[in-house]
């Protein structure tokens, strides 16, 4: 009888439905290396930037995180790339505004859709774009800029910036509307050229970033008459910016956003934004911020999402008005 009744109770037990607590995602995440997809070339910003919040980053989650430079296509094709990815966690993007702002706004056939294809993780930097004259040209203040601009309304003065399509095409055209100005704009390929054809004298004025145009301005190469960035940057205190000018509009600027595919687990989002966020304000990565010309201060997910969300519609805007278009 007893061995019956043991029987029949095994047989209960392995009849019975066996019910696991599932384990969470973030109990083993990360369990592999993690790769940071970088939509520029290896040398610039972005890059130098990407490599040092990979190396942090990678100690707040105890597993090394390895950059894939993926370049082509305005950010487009990294982030492609990105966006066809497993949303797991080991595959992360780090893009600039352009790629969820700028991009959909002058493109029609993305790889991707701004909003819908990513999570965003949080933003790790910002910085301003810059109106820049050569100092050769009897303008030191954004209204006398715009005096000069009226007075050669006959031969409306160029500027250039690192692109047509670019966060400084964009800025420039939102001035040239809220300060209802003529302008030409010359689009160069790239930020240093511009660069050197305003340090040369070749054109009067251009738009670049606060990062580009700051170790100019020391040397006194080129005058800065205005920044867009909603304050006036830590890094140009003396420096006002266009809202505070009069011109509440032009209040934009340029960010890096670490982002993963759709669809991540939320404890998994939840461990990369934490270890972000302490990465961002490490002093490797602050001081790297500062070296090339970025404010720091660390954007959570949720605000991160919602300033795509709120740029997003005023960049298509601006570009239909203006006729921006891609190089």
């Amino acid at each position: 009888m007893i061995q019956k009744a043991l029987l029949a109770a095994s047989l209960s037990l392995a009849a019975a439905p066996f019910f696991a607590a599932p384990a969470s995602a973030q109990d083993n995440y990360p369990s592999r290396p993690i790769t940071l997809v970088i939509p520029y070339p290896a040398g610039g910003a972005t890059d130098a930037l990407g490599r040092v919040v990979a190396k942090q980053l990678g100690q707040e989650l105890g597993q090394t995180v390895v950059v894939e430079n993926r370049a082509g296509a305005a950010t487009a094709i990294g982030a492609g790339y990105v966006a066809r990815s497993a949303p797991d966690g080991y595959t992360l993007l780090a893009g600039p505004g352009t790629t969820f702002t700028v991009n959909p706004a002058i493109q029609a056939n993305l790889p991707y859709d701004p909003v819908k294809s990513f999570d965003p993780i949080g933003i790790i930097g910002r910085t301003g774009l810059a109106l820049l004259a050569n100092p050769n040209v009897p303008v030191k203040t954004l209204p006398e800029f715009v005096a000069y601009a009226n007075a050669h309304k006959s031969e409306p003065p160029p500027y250039g910036s690192f692109g047509s399509g670019s966060s400084a095409h964009f800025m420039a055209e939102a001035f040239i509307h809220a300060a209802k100005l003529q302008m030409t704009h010359i689009p160069y390929k790239g930020s240093a050229p511009a660069m050197t054809d305003l340090i040369g004298g070749q054109i009067p004025f251009a738009v670049d970033t606060v990062a580009a145009a700051l170790p100019q301005s020391k040397q006194g190469k080129v005058r800065v008459l205005a920044i867009s960035s909603p304050a006036r940057s830590s890094l140009m205190p003396d420096v006002p910016t266009f809202a505070e000018l009069g011109y509440p509009s032009v209040a934009m600027d340029s960010w890096l956003l670490i982002a993963a595919p759709a669809g991540l687990p939320a404890d998994v989002k939840a461990r990369l934004e934490k270890g972000l966020g302490t990465a961002a304000n490490s002093p490797a990565v602050r001081e790297t911020l500062e070296n090339l010309g970025f404010e720091s201060g660390f954007v959570g997910a949720t605000e991160s999402a919602a300033l795509i969300q709120k740029e997003l519609p005023q960049m298509k805007e601006l570009a239909q008005r203006a006729n921006i278009s891609p190089n």
